[in-house]
């Protein structure tokens, strides 16, 4: 089995994956220091092209995807007709099992958003 980290953005208030959507991965340190690890955009199924992490570079720590939403509402056709709440959502987790996949999808709609483990 392929370890990595994997993710993809859903808009639920249009019922469509999201795409040019900014996603970061963070590498937390213990005294809440954040090392850059990499980034890349969502494409036409809401998906990064690849694991945003993945093989040995897999390590047990705290993580945190940084999503770039508010960009992404306001560069969308249709506008909301107010602005949208989020502008950047932080999803923090923990890899405690370096040989497993991490799936972290988002949900979004312009007032809220939920994640969970995917697979």
């Amino acid at each position: 089995m392929t370890r990595k980290i994997t993710t993809h953005v859903l808009d639920l208030s249009i019922g469509k994956p999201a795409n040019c959507v900014l996603v970061e991965l963070w590498l937390v340190s213990s005294d809440n220091k954040f090392e850059f690890i990499q980034a890349d955009y969502t494409n036409e199924d809401g998906r990064v092209n690849q694991p945003l992490l993945e093989g040995s570079n897999m390590k047990e720590g705290i993580y945190e995807l940084r999503f770039h939403v508010g960009d992404y509402y306001q560069n969308r056709e249709t506008l909301c007709l107010d602005p949208p709440l989020l502008n950047c959502v932080p999803v923090r987790f923990r890899i405690s099992e370096p040989i497993s996949t991490y799936h972290i999808p988002l949900l979004i709609s312009p007032g809220g958003y939920s994640t969970y483990r995917g697979s």
